[in-house]
């Protein structure tokens, strides 16, 4: 029976569980669903609860919409990247001199000759009746420095810059995992002492797949070694990811700090065991409502078969739509990179010439690489439909894809 985001959102609220890691497709909602989450907490009421004050209540988070913090200011002459004012960065920066930090993981995952420049501006406050000056940044410009040659003021691709934002995410995020391990009257700042969960939806997938392994490690080893009551939601589309944070969370986290004792008197043998995780699969129904399925804690998700079980469905529910084609010559390219394949038409039915049925093959390359605005209207010719369920039906028997709906049960 499907439910409401905001019913999802309260049921990982209810779960005791240090991490729960979410996979759902694009588009399914999982940004929606960490607004969700985070309303539950605290309604909003206005633009800056956005941004000013999270902090200081139970949930930090990191989705599409902190990106909206950054926002580019070009010229002729050069190229800024803004933030706009936010209790955040100033912490991160300012409060707690970060800045090495995020330039240091920023470099790790993009390129060590791309340098971020934090530029320091002065405003005028009144704290208790008297005036000072503090330090803001408001602006980043960025170098690239090759061979000898510098180039300063430059526009870094999209790619990057989401690399950055991330990287800004991440050092805040250490420093406060590593403050929070701290009882709350040792702790140097109390500006996260009520911080109970970290929500991270789809972090940097636009990454390389070396670079994406190693942010995916960072995140599972962060979460491993934080010593507080601090839960983590983390939700993803990329399969790969979602395996590398999967198989991370599969092994303990030994404690090398043998001061932390329980309430019982006993010193903490582990800080992390694989029993504190639990994974799921979200997926959306045609009503418009969710369900969110509980996955094999040791089982690496297989995305080939998802995509296939929810072309399936379609087929079954006459409910085809053009998308489906893309995930269906998705599934052919996978299987045959596997079977050895150099073309995925060479799994498409053949003619009695041996060639491959020309009309699959048109539908196919139709559907996923259109170039005409005509031809990107969403419905589906019925004879396009037929052909669809007839080449589901095919992979299923030709390459024994069989019982695909109660595999996907134990994925």
């Amino acid at each position: 029976m499907g439910q409401s985001l905001t019913q999802i959102a309260q049921t990982l609220k209810d779960n005791a569980k240090k991490v729960q890691l979410i996979y759902a497709f694009n588009g399914v909602g999982k940004t929606r669903l960490s607004r969700e989450f985070k309303k539950s907490f605290a309604p909003e009421t206005s633009e800056d609860s956005e941004v000013e004050g999270e902090s200081k209540t139970k949930i930090l988070y990191y989705n599409a919409l902190t990106e909206d913090l950054f926002y580019w200011k070009n010229s002729d002459v050069e190229h800024k990247l803004l933030i706009q004012p936010n209790t955040f960065t100033d912490w991160i920066i300012r409060d707690r001199g970060q800045d090495q930090n995020i330039i240091n993981n920023f470099q790790r995952y993009t390129d060590d000759k791309l340098n971020p420049f934090f530029i320091e501006q002065k405003k005028l406050v009144n704290e208790s009746g008297r005036s000072r000056n503090i330090s803001y940044y408001p602006e980043v410009s960025f170098s690239f420095l090759r061979g000898t040659e510098r180039y300063d003021n430059v526009k870094v691709s999209k790619a990057e810059e989401r690399c950055f934002i991330w990287s800004v995410f991440y050092s805040l995020l250490v420093e406060v995992v590593e403050m929070l391990k701290d009882s709350k009257e040792n702790r140097e700042d109390g500006f996260f002492n009520d911080l109970e969960y970290v929500f991270i939806d789809d972090p940097v997938t636009s990454l390389d797949d070396n670079h994406l392994i190693e942010l995916a490690v960072d995140i599972a080893n962060l979460v491993k070694t934080s010593e507080s009551d601090l839960k983590f939601i983390i939700t993803t589309h990329n399969p790969l990811f979602y395996n590398v944070i999967s198989n991370e969370l599969n092994n303990k986290q030994p404690n090398k700090n043998k001061n932390i004792v329980t309430q019982a008197g006993v010193v903490k043998k582990w800080i992390y065991k694989p029993e504190q995780s639990i994974k799921y699969r979200l997926d959306k129904q045609n009503d418009g409502n969710y369900v969110l399925t509980e996955l094999d804690r040791k089982t690496p998700f297989s995305y080939h078969l998802n995509l296939l079980s929810e072309l399936q469905e379609a087929s079954v529910n006459e409910q085809i739509k053009k998308y489906h084609f893309s995930f269906l010559r998705n599934i052919l390219e996978k299987t045959a990179i596997f079977l050895g394949h150099t073309k995925w038409e060479k799994l498409l039915p053949k003619m009695a010439d041996g060639s491959p049925d020309p009309f699959a093959n048109r539908i196919l390359n139709l559907s996923s690489h259109s170039a005409h605005a005509g031809e990107e209207i969403a419905e589906v010719q019925e004879n396009d439909k037929i052909k669809f369920s007839e080449l589901i039906k095919f992979l299923e028997t030709e390459y024994k894809f069989s019982n695909l709906n109660q595999s996907n049960d134990n994925i």
